[in-house]
């Protein structure tokens, strides 16, 4: 399948409906595939529910806001996988013969500070549950897991922040990106502290944003005349094996493992491993990869669970400059979370928009050398996975 496509409304705080960013991404993508709108046979929209009905049937929702047409139209909502799943929804509906051209939309408004759950008593939803019974916000469990790897591999904060380090240098060369900044350790080291031991630039914002790409099949792209056009080679959906034997959100409990023996593969190990061998590749493979920094400290986790690294070697990776601008596998070329904060339904999709301007040369101050494989991968709550494979 090729991405002919790809379109985003910069991240930032703007005050105006989701419906308008992600509209202006979508239109994006429709331009940079050189396509009209009218051409466009499915509209996959990933759901936004801060967006009250719209935002519940996003696809129908930007199909509307661009004009209606006829398109088939699905809406997915899988938490901060949704991007993902839409990507593979519109995949299988091109692969099935469906469809030949789909255009792929998520944006959101975010609310100022941390997420919240939805209101009511429901004792029956864990992310509900954990706030009213540990209290526990997501900032906590990023500092949590922060402590974990303290404990078990001796990172340090200092590792911690030349993570910010880093992508903040590649976000300050992306028109897209909220904060344009570069910022030093001491800088991190310096903002206030949120959840010990991440302080505030540890941690990603909360932020408006929208990104869109145009999917089509081979022959479409060809006969549009895009003969060597970015390929998606995989999408890994995956979900937890039992036993889970390290705490996860919004999950408040680990499974028992007296019984069952721990699987071979972790959760997010699996995620990747699922793409890797539905692409047929493997780490080593890699060109670049756009992974899920929600803290920095989580970062490192994915340098592992993506197989770049041993267990407890990502700092290592970092300190290295591996993972930088430059270094052997540049991980967040596009500056990350870190630099643009989560707009939940949009961020799976911008990542696939920077694999699609990565592998074509065209990132500017960012650009890999020689790209021809990259990775994403991120996590929703309640088990959905989300990798994306993209070839050239």
């Amino acid at each position: 399948m090729a991405v002919l496509g790809a379109g985003m409304h910069p991240w930032g705080k703007w005050g105006h409906s989701f419906v308008e960013y992600g509209t202006k991404a979508a239109r994006a993508a429709l331009a940079d595939a050189g396509l009209d709108w009218r051409a466009v046979q499915s509209v996959v929209g990933a759901d936004t529910v801060r967006g009250g009905y719209p935002g519940y049937v996003a696809g129908a929702t930007f199909a509307k806001a661009l004009g209606w047409q006829g398109a088939r139209v699905t809406s997915v909502y899988a938490a901060c996988a949704s991007g993902a799943q839409a990507i593979n929804t519109a995949r299988a509906q091109i692969l099935s013969g469906m469809a030949d051209v789909a255009l792929v939309v998520g944006a959101d408004a975010a609310p100022k500070g941390f997420f919240t759950p939805a209101g009511g008593e429901r004792p029956d939803d864990p992310d509900w549950l954990r706030f009213r019974v540990l209290g526990a916000t997501n900032p906590a469990y990023f500092g949590l897991y922060a402590r974990r790897r303290m404990a078990l591999y001796g990172d340090t904060t200092d590792d911690f922040a030349q993570v910010k380090v880093k992508n903040s240098a590649a976000g300050a060369a992306n028109p897209y990106a909220r904060y344009r900044k570069a910022v030093t350790a001491q800088e991190v080291a310096a903002s206030a502290v949120v959840a010990d031991p991440l302080r505030l630039l540890d941690i990603c914002a909360t932020s408006d944003g929208a990104a869109a790409l145009v999917l089509t099949s081979m022959e479409f792209a060809r006969r549009h005349g895009a003969t060597d056009p970015v390929r998606i080679r995989a999408v890994s959906t995956a979900t937890p094996h039992y036993p889970r034997t390290v705490l996860d959100l919004p999950d408040i409990a680990t499974d028992s493992a007296a019984a069952v023996p721990e699987p071979e593969t972790g959760f997010r190990a699996s995620i990747a491993r699922t793409a890797y061998e539905e692409a047929g590749i493997g780490p080593e493979d890699l060109s670049l990869a756009e992974v899920y920094d929600l803290s920095t400290a989580l970062e490192l986790e994915w340098y592992e669970d993506l197989g770049l690294c041993g267990a407890g070697e990502g700092a290592k990776l970092l300190r290295d400059g591996a993972t930088a601008l430059g270094g052997r596998l540049p991980v967040n070329t596009s500056g990350g979370l870190a630099s643009f904060g989560e707009a939940v339904p949009a961020q799976a999709i911008a990542q696939v928009c920077e694999l699609t301007w990565q592998l074509r040369g065209q990132a500017g101050a960012r650009q890999v050398p020689a790209a021809r494989v990259g990775v994403t991968a991120n996590q929703g709550l309640f088990g959905h996975g989300s990798a994306v494979v993209a070839v050239r």
